[in-house]
């Protein structure tokens, strides 16, 4: 079985007008995802649409690394891109347009279940930088007494972190959920309040 999850993640955060917005769902879902989905190393994807904050839509690509960003079959999509994509994509068209390109720093390993596992239905993602000087203390901190906690959340499945090799800030953790009601759990609000 071909491994769904790897040691890279691309997400692109984008918001785009109302005028646009429905040509926006269509492109990305139509074309701009089989492209990206076609390009080796891209081992699955999926979008997002967001509850609370912003922007509007979250695209994750997960990768086999970073490296398929660099690759010579993801740069010519860059470099040609088809007519719908020189109209619609968020680079073009996005009211905001945010693009972090992340390797990933935990867990140091992705256990098979974990590898050929869906994208989960609810995301919580966290992006943050640390005073400099901290990131050990903070990585371990948070990988090894935080999340171990949020394990014990009703419909909590995983989190994953990401160091950035491109964008900021610096780090970002993945929250997988079940549904919309780990968020509004007790359990959750008593781990992040």
């Amino acid at each position: 079985m071909v491994a769904k999850k790897g040691d890279g993640l691309l997400m692109v955060y984008s918001d785009v007008s109302a005028e646009n917005d429905e040509e926006y769902n269509r492109w990305y879902n139509e074309e701009h995802i089989p492209e990206r989905l076609s390009i080796p190393g891209v081992l699955n994807a999926a979008r997002y649409e967001v509850v609370q904050g912003g922007p509007k839509y979250l695209a994750c690509y997960e990768l086999s690394s970073p490296d398929a960003w660099y690759s010579d079959e993801w740069q010519k999509w860059l470099k040609e891109p088809t007519e719908w994509s020189k109209r619609m994509s968020p680079s073009v068209i996005g009211t905001e347009n945010i693009r972090n390109l992340y390797k990933r720093i935990y867990p140091a390993d992705v256990s098979e279940e974990t590898a050929n596992a869906d994208m989960s239905p609810v995301i919580l993602v966290g992006r943050m930088s640390v005073p400099e000087g901290l990131d050990e203390k903070f990585n371990k901190a948070y990988n090894e007494e935080r999340l171990p906690e949020a394990l014990k959340i009703p419909g909590y499945i995983r989190a994953r972190r990401w160091e950035a090799v491109m964008g900021a800030p610096k780090y970002s953790t993945v929250h997988e959920m079940e549904s919309m009601d780990v968020v509004n759990g007790e359990g959750w609000k008593a781990w992040s309040p």
